[in-house]
């Protein structure tokens, strides 16, 4: 494990840990509540650590002054849509970068002791297991842990199940319900008479779950991550469908064969900067092409691929529909109808996002994909 090093009274030290991949800081100085919002900028922007011993509320305060500074620079329209994605991606990991330098000391047992801390103990052992002693950490992902207590506590509310899925740290929540609404009317192959389905990238089993409520006798639902496969036990269990729906990885497909395979990849192909974006890029495609590589020695006669996929991309330039129909036809696949629905999300209604051209029109479509 890496270990920051600081002076408070005497020399100390913690092991650091950090879910997005923040680098291991260097020089970590003590800052309290006499830090201003300037030099604390100052200093984070020199690549300078602030473990922060004052008042929690004070540090958070702290944080947004120096997300408004650090949004100064934000970065404005390109001359391509690319271009604009690529920039604001670059501004993203700045913001990180600097905002991940005011970091928390949580103590065995996951204490945080500062003055008017709330308990985070239940947050932060669901989200980084066990202690095994003090660990240091981000406040901005501290706070994106306690926010996710709340989901996972709270639930997400999904109507093609009637149901609230309640999502892990680490695991993309289903807030997008259209590509869900997608699975969920589309009809079955086979005329209905689907014993076996897989569903590759499950995340917290939403779709899965939707596919067993149709009736599907047995699906398996794979995942890469260790996080979404335990949320999508928990999600099974949840709703009891334990007895037609197992979930396993990480490979992305499991053995056999299915009457209908489904698969929500990532949508955007950029590299991911941690496993926390594993949910939303996908670097190159990899499991996109993986999928439609596969679907051909996995599918009983007559059975159906489909893949549940944005049009982001396209949109942003980053990926053509020619390079998609030429992957699936690579693949001895063919497209045999394709469902299209609107997205619904707010970010499709902000117009001060600088992708907001390319949101307002994205276009989510089930893509029905055979054999030959």
């Amino acid at each position: 494990m890496s270990t920051i090093h600081w002076v408070e009274a005497r020399p100390r030290s913690a092991r650091w840990h950090s879910e997005s991949g923040l680098p291991l800081p260097r020089r970590v100085v003590v800052a309290d509540d006499g830090m201003r919002a300037a030099a604390a900028h100052r200093l984070a922007c020199e690549g300078t650590a602030l473990l922060w011993r004052g008042d929690f509320h004070n540090a958070r305060q702290l944080l947004r002054a120096l997300d408004r500074r650090v949004g100064r620079s934000a970065p404005g329209t390109a001359a391509t849509p690319a271009e604009t994605f690529h920039l604001h991606r670059r501004f993203r990991a700045h913001r990180a970068r600097v905002l991940g330098k005011v970091l928390v000391l949580l103590e065995e047992g996951h204490r945080l002791g500062l003055r008017r801390a709330p308990d985070v103990r239940r947050a932060c052992a669901e989200a980084y297991g066990p202690s095994e002693g003090p660990v240091a950490v981000a406040l901005s992902e501290l706070l994106g842990v306690i926010g996710a207590r709340q989901w996972r506590e709270k639930g997400v509310d999904v109507p093609a199940l009637e149901a609230r899925i309640h999502p892990h740290y680490g695991v993309f929540a289903p807030t997008r319900s259209e590509y869900v609404d997608l699975v969920a009317r589309t009809p079955l192959p086979r005329g209905g008479a689907v014993r076996t389905a897989f569903d590759l990238g499950t995340g917290t089993g939403v779709l899965a779950a939707v596919l067993a409520r149709r009736g599907v006798g047995r699906v398996v639902g794979t995942d890469v991550s260790a996080r979404a496969r335990e949320c999508a036990r928990d999600t099974v269990r949840r709703l009891g469908l334990d007895g037609s729906v197992r979930i396993q990885g990480p490979e992305l497909y499991p053995e056999g064969r299915a009457d209908l395979v489904v698969c929500n990849p990532p949508w955007i192909p950029a590299r991911p900067a941690s496993d926390l974006d594993l949910g939303v890029y996908d670097a190159g495609g990899g499991m996109l092409h993986g999928f439609l590589a596969g679907l051909a020695g996995r599918l009983e006669p007559g059975g159906e691929g489909w893949l549940v996929l944005s049009d982001l991309a396209e949109r942003l330039g980053l990926r053509s529909r020619a390079e998609l129909l030429n992957a699936v036809e690579e693949a001895g696949l063919r497209v045999a109808g394709r469902l299209d629905t609107r997205p619904r999300h707010p970010r499709a209604r902000d117009t001060d996002d600088p992708l907001h051209a390319a949101r307002a029109a994205e276009i989510t479509s089930l893509w029905r994909l055979t054999v030959g």
